[in-house]
């Protein structure tokens, strides 16, 4: 059973017919029809042949029933089958109902019952013990609340065992709000609360990866800013005794470099956010000739092919890729775009060294280093991952014989318009 509602609903109705069951063996029991009306008949039976008959004058009656009485400690009442009054013994005690057929319990809310026994010449006997004159009894009532009592007692640890699990979940989730990003919870079961409690560790995991990816990322961008920084500062007291031409372009390209550096932070910041940018329906290849224009020996080749999402993330994962051939591959650099499958590829390759294979998905990381070497990869190939991402598809390197290397992005299609 899989679902939360319909184990608490079978296990209500689970508790509610075992009520049932051993209030109705209680009252086969106890009742008029179980044993004790059996008992009620043959203490008739027995009763009249101590008796005299019906017809007997009402002091012989009287005289008999004062001696079936003395030694039972009872009051005694015998009525006729008219329900009139023969003769009595003790306090008076009522006669039965003229609608009753059969021997039973007398039952007064409140009081103590009286039993009466039906004779087989059709006189009643009734007697009530003296004893529970004035103390009522509950009988029936008092065996029904303690069936219901056991049934609550059995159903608690099944209706625990289900809130105990709510409440570890909400423990989790205070220890997640109070900063704890490890804080994860026990997947219990199968049901709806297992569901949650996996719901619970994802966006936990999600949660902590993301606070983890921004710290990494803001400690090596406040590294990497710091080398530019410098040059920068450094340039700016030098052109201040010599305006020299080489050092000015210098300090131009520092500048460049630290402008798309931030450039490529705030896009990763705005890749984080949920729902972030417009999608609209771009045509990929027409895109890819817009950026391959801005850099020279580029070779576009492949078919128009539509895809659906924000055409600036789109047109920073092919200018990063772009650049990084034009800065660690060799020309010349091939562009291609097309179908595969359900999927549309685009392949950037260059004739570089390539990449080992140890660092393939390294290069992916944002400020990967290469064996310790001071050159890092930056966050353009960790853009171009997340962008691919945020589109329904991913990106990956492949080596090409018998040099260079490709790095090819899978992108969803767009479903094609159906004509108004």
């Amino acid at each position: 059973m899989h679902r939360l509602y319909l184990r608490i609903y079978l296990a209500v109705l689970a508790s509610l017919a075992a009520f049932a069951l051993v209030s109705g063996f209680l009252w086969r029991q106890l009742g008029d029809l179980g044993p004790a009306g059996h008992a009620f008949e043959v203490a008739g039976t027995l009763a009249q042949n101590v008796l005299p008959p019906a017809d007997a004058p009402g002091a012989v009656q009287q005289a008999a029933l004062e001696k079936i009485a003395a030694n039972l400690g009872a009051d005694v009442a015998l009525f006729a089958a008219d329900r009139t009054r023969l003769a009595a013994v003790g306090s008076s005690l009522p006669a039965p109902d003229t609608v009753r057929e059969r021997s039973g319990w007398l039952r007064s809310w409140g009081g103590p019952h009286a039993g009466a026994i039906h004779l087989p010449d059709g006189r009643w006997l009734v007697a009530r013990g003296r004893h529970d004159r004035h103390r009522p009894v509950f009988g029936f009532f008092v065996m029904l609340a303690l069936v219901a009592t056991a049934v609550g007692v059995g159903a608690y640890p099944v209706v625990r065992r289900l809130t105990g699990r709510l409440e570890r979940l909400q423990a989790g989730v205070e220890s997640l709000g109070a900063g704890d990003l490890s804080a994860r919870v026990k997947v219990e079961g199968r049901d709806e609360v297992a569901q949650l409690a996996k719901s619970f560790n994802r966006a936990a995991g999600r949660i902590e990866e993301l606070v983890g990816a921004h710290k990494s990322l803001l400690a090596n961008a406040s590294h990497e800013l710091r080398t530019p920084l410098t040059r920068i500062r450094m340039a700016v007291e030098l052109l201040k005794e010599n305006a020299d031409p080489r050092r000015k372009r210098e300090l131009e390209q520092d500048i460049v470099e630290l402008d798309a550096l931030i450039d490529e932070i705030l896009t990763a910041s705005r890749l984080d956010a949920v729902g972030a940018g417009a999608t609209e329906e771009i045509d990929l290849l027409a895109l890819a000739s817009e950026e391959c224009a801005r850099y020279e020996e580029t070779q576009l080749t492949g078919e128009p092919v539509t895809v659906r999402g924000d055409p600036r993330l789109l047109r920073r994962l092919i200018r990063n890729l772009l650049e990084n051939a034009r800065r660690h591959g060799a020309p010349p650099v091939e562009v291609r775009v097309g179908r595969a499958g359900s999927e549309v590829e685009l392949r950037v390759s260059d004739h570089g060294p390539g990449i080992p294979d140890t660092e393939r998905e390294g290069v992916f990381e944002p400020f990967h280093r290469f064996g310790g070497e001071r050159a890092g990869a930056g966050l353009g190939l960790a853009l171009v991952r997340q962008i691919a991402r945020r589109h329904g598809g991913d990106a990956h390197y492949v080596g090409r014989e018998p040099s260079g290397g490709s790095f090819v992005v899978m992108l969803g299609l767009s479903p094609p318009r159906r004509a108004d």
